[in-house]
């Protein structure tokens, strides 16, 4: 209880303004330190690298970030910077691929932090398009299903003042490989998203097939426990037991929509 009251008085003093005053109390202020917390995932294995706007695990053996997570505020949702289509790989990352790995195979480079996202900043837009943030996403749902799901997050950020979204490819057995890269093509991925300025706190995931997904939102929705299980990932840990439990347990998509 100790820790949860740390957390909703200590306010942040540098950055943009992430969560909204309301006359119902509806938001609080969470500081830079407690935010920089629930962003932390640290799979076993992979390489951290902190860009402008987004932290990326990448899985060096596998050649694809294993999870991408970042803070999405209302504010970043006027960037005016451009869309820059220029795909680079990062050098200082191990394994990490050339961006001509996927030509020839029909795969889109699929972005985990979506550019539009980073559209606050010229650097966050640019580093967005390094290879350490790209996943091989098949056409049908990289400009179906997942580009909705991204649309429905920034509609969901104008009502809730601020998100962390963690995101990536979801581990199976069998998974195939592109000629030549090693690149690791994922069957699966995974979207969870924490409104961490409301109160109470609210948590939902996604889980998307690598392929045709234009269902509607519920036919994806999960839990962030099922995540946690399918990745070995623990989001959130940095939340009081009794609250992680509860928000990561929680499937309650209707919440969300209204």
């Amino acid at each position: 209880m100790t820790a949860w009251l740390l957390m909703i008085v200590i306010v942040a003093g540098l950055g943009l303004k992430r969560c909204m005053s309301s006359s119902e109390g509806r938001f609080v202020t969470v500081s830079d330190t407690i935010r920089d917390s629930l962003l932390t995932v640290a799979p076993f294995g992979c390489q951290h690298v902190s860009y402008r706007g987004f932290e990326v695990w990448f899985d060096t053996c596998r050649h694809i970030p294993a999870c991408v997570t970042y803070e999405l505020i209302k504010g970043h949702l006027d960037g005016v910077f451009p869309r820059i289509d220029r795909f680079e790989a990062d050098d200082s990352i191990i394994g990490c691929p050339e961006p001509n790995a996927y030509y020839g195979t029909g795969l889109h480079r699929g972005h985990m932090a979506p550019a539009t996202d980073m559209s606050w900043d010229s650097m966050a837009i640019r580093q967005s398009f390094l290879m350490t943030n790209i996943c091989p996403q098949h056409r049908s749902l990289n400009e179906g299903g997942w580009a909705r799901l991204e649309e429905k997050c920034r509609e969901w950020v104008l009502r809730d003042s601020a998100l962390i979204i963690a995101t990536g490819p979801i581990i199976d057995q069998g998974m195939d490989t592109i000629e030549g890269s090693g690149v690791m093509i994922p069957k699966r991925f995974f979207k969870v998203i924490l409104a961490h300025c409301i109160r109470p706190m609210r948590a939902l995931a996604f889980i998307y097939d690598n392929g045709p997904c234009n269902g509607k939102l519920k036919r994806y929705v999960s839990t962030v426990d099922e995540v946690e299980r399918l990745t070995g990932m623990d989001f959130f840990k940095a939340l009081p037991d009794d609250e992680e439990k509860r928000i990561e347990k929680a499937c309650n998509l209707q919440v969300w929509l209204h």
